[in-house]
């Protein structure tokens, strides 16, 4: 049996487009194998999929000079000679790696024993975990059409992003029931991305007396950001986080408030919703989900709010407009061949075994 090892971590969506390939990889005859941090988010999610995972130390990569930095080359290279023995233990055909802090010491172990790597970028621009992978990777997958600009161009392959199978199973009803939600407004459910986001459960909860008097809002606000005061507000429910309800809470929605992380957004233009994207400012981020935001609306697939803009009689103008729109925007995301990438990273993975 061929054996692949796996890596990405730090937040959701370096994590789920590797668990969305599962199934095929197994269909194809692999035996999987990962390597993730203690801590990260990716060790419970890997470990639901009853996947052996293993550990390594890893340290922040910054763009900026901080004495961090410093005491994080001593984690990485730590990471760097704990991969190096997985590897020789594993002794896997190819090496997958989504991106994240975790990764960069997996994919230089691979290069050093001469193991075919697979890089897969999500984001328009690479992230800096990626951009410095690159020179040791045999093959690079990208989503957004725009990021072939950033990538050496004999060895990169526009995939799109693997999207999880059973988000396309959800069962409307039942994530109404999941809310207690009826049948007379239409819902609208909040993404703030695996860690939450601060910005978006402020604008929703200082909003809601306007927005639940013509929509029903489910709020994903992150784990901590439970409001008890909001507890047993009618048309109004909260989840920390989610993971097998979010297919029934997709099905259940009209509207999507979301930032713009690529993971998330493949998922929203895969599941055809009616989208609004408030992506990270500048000063919080690097810029990376501005730019997925951007492209999306070019496309005709989201409606986006800068954060900088962003204000309680903007959010309701907008969903109403989307609202009321949300044919316009099915039509053009019905259009996109963008959607799913299994299948292509697949090919690209076969491609390199052989």
């Amino acid at each position: 049996m061929r054996k692949i090892l796996m890596t990405g971590g730090g937040t959701a969506g370096h994590v789920t487009p590797n668990i969305a390939l599962f199934p095929s990889l197994r269909k194809n005859g692999f035996e999987i194998f990962y390597i993730g941090t203690e801590s990260g988010i990716e060790k419970k999610l890997i470990e639901q999929e009853n996947i052996p995972y293993f550990s390594i130390k890893a340290g922040k990569l910054r763009r900026y000079f901080d004495i961090k930095n410093i005491t994080d080359i001593s984690k990485i290279s730590k990471g760097y000679f704990q991969a190096l023995s997985i590897i020789h233990k594993i002794k896997p055909n190819i090496v997958f790696s989504k991106g994240g802090f975790v990764s960069s010491p997996v994919v230089w172990a691979a290069w050093t024993k001469r193991i075919p790597v697979i890089i897969h970028e999500s984001d328009i621009t690479p992230g800096l975990a990626n951009k410095i992978s690159i020179p040791f990777s045999k093959s690079i997958c990208y989503s957004f059409p725009e990021t072939i600009n950033y990538l050496p161009k004999d060895k990169s392959k526009l995939t799109g992003i693997p999207v999880r199978q059973n988000l396309f199973q959800g069962n409307k009803n039942f994530g109404k029931k999941l809310c207690s939600f009826d049948s007379k407004s239409p819902i609208v459910l909040i993404i703030g991305g695996s860690l939450g986001s601060q910005v978006l459960n402020n604008i929703i909860r200082s909003s809601l007396q306007d927005l639940l008097k013509n929509f029903q809002i489910c709020h994903i606000c992150g784990k901590g950001n439970f409001d008890l005061n909001l507890k047993n507000l009618k048309g109004y429910k909260q989840f920390e986080y989610v993971s097998d309800e979010l297919p029934h809470l997709f099905a259940a929605a009209d509207i999507i408030i979301s930032r713009a992380g690529a993971t998330t957004l493949n998922e929203i233009l895969a599941l055809k919703k009616p989208n609004i994207l408030i992506p990270l400012s500048k000063q919080a981020s690097r810029g990376d989900q501005i730019l997925n935001a951007e492209s999306y609306k070019k496309h005709g697939f989201s409606f986006v709010i800068r954060e900088e803009e962003l204000n309680v009689e903007k959010l309701i103008d907008a969903l109403k407009t989307v609202y009321n729109e949300r044919n316009i925007y099915v039509k053009n995301m019905s259009k996109s061949n963008m959607a799913n990438g299994i299948e292509e990273v697949m090919n690209v993975i076969l491609e390199n075994v052989k």
